[in-house]
């Protein structure tokens, strides 16, 4: 069995100010190199993912400074997140080390013209404790309100100095492209749900992002969690993850086969069938993947996902596993579970 977990011993002996070259690996996102194992905030101060009852603040704290001491730089939150408050526990948690960290938010669908998105930045910027957001994204595309009214407003954003890059999330090819042509400047991401039972973006949006030194950021990258193996009809999770089909006892079951290949690779490489979905992921290029974290231990197994070095043969038959999987019932997008959890 490979010694995968070696380096992950020795910064675990050395600490946070050794200088030793980090876990992760990093790809160019807009001037900044950002790791590609990244830490999605969603989870602080959501009630729904266990927040007061399974972890809270001090955890999020050493969640946040054990993911610093990995080489882990990308944290994604969003104003909706816990109405605020997951802005307001990573802004804290940053405290004192601003300058390691690339910071990522979102504007909800709500604020998207000009002066809601001035009232929205203003707000995150105080709850973060920053001067300047790194990545401001839309946090998915509003009908009502024109695409023009919202980049315009992200141009006023720019040209202020309030934010350093525009993204997106939730946005088709598209939308993406009109969205760039509108503001007149890159739209450096679109933030979207990517996974082995997701892998739409794999037909026309990663490759744009590959051709054109953009970014694809895979939300939900292992599922919810679908992907660990961890759960079965009989220990299926509760809170957000309840409107999610994934989890419904015949897609767990459809789900085996594919958890079954991912543990016969994981063995090779002294790993989890977690951590090789991950890799399965970053194995490609122009890939950011942000899985939560409620535990330092879960942020170490996720930032060893990025020392996987998966064969072509390994990612394609992990591939054909799971093209085989025929899921049943509606399979809900993380937007479609925000809109009703979004303030527990």
């Amino acid at each position: 069995m490979k010694l995968l977990f070696s380096r992950l011993h020795k910064a675990k002996k050395k600490g946070a100010d050794d200088p030793s070259t980090p876990l992760v690996k990093y790809i160019k996102l807009g001037e900044r190199q950002a790791s590609v194992i990244g830490l999605g905030a969603w989870q602080f101060g959501t009630t729904g993912w266990g927040w007061g009852r399974d972890f809270g603040e001090k955890e999020a704290q050493h969640i946040v400074q054990r993911a610093l001491e990995l080489g882990i730089n990308f944290f994604d939150t969003a104003e909706i997140y816990a109405n605020g408050r997951s802005e307001a526990i990573l802004g804290r948690a940053l405290q004192g080390q601003r300058n390691e960290a690339i910071i990522a938010t979102k504007v909800w669908l709500t604020h998207l013209t000009r002066a809601g998105m001035r009232r929205a930045i203003e707000a995150s910027l105080q709850r973060l404790g920053v001067d300047t957001i790194d990545l401001y994204q839309v946090h998915g595309p509003n009908p009502v309100i024109p695409l023009r009214w919202t980049m315009a407003g992200m141009k006023d954003l720019l040209d202020r100095g309030l934010i350093r890059h525009a993204g997106v999330s939730n946005f088709s090819l598209a939308r993406w492209r009109r969205a760039e042509d509108t503001l007149g400047a890159s739209v450096v991401s679109d933030q979207v749900e990517f996974h082995l039972l997701a892998r739409q973006p794999l037909e026309d949006l990663l490759p744009y992002a590959q051709q054109h030194g953009r970014v694809i950021i895979a939300y939900s990258p292992l599922g919810q969690g679908v992907l660990t193996g961890k759960y079965t009809a009989a220990t299926a999770p509760g809170g957000v993850r309840t409107m999610n089909p994934l989890f419904s006892s015949e897609n767990l079951r459809h789900i085996t086969p594919l958890i079954d290949v991912l543990n016969t690779v994981a063995q090779s490489h002294g790993a989890t069938a977690g951590q090789v979905a991950l890799a399965w992921l970053i194995h490609q290029p122009q890939v950011i993947a942000i899985p939560g974290a409620k535990s330092p231990e879960q942020v170490e197994a996720n930032a060893t996902a990025a020392d996987i070095d998966l064969s072509q043969e390994e990612w394609e038959r992990i591939q054909s596993a799971a093209r085989r999987v025929r899921l049943e019932g509606r399979v809900r997008s993380i937007a479609d579970m925000i809109s009703r959890f979004i303030r527990a």
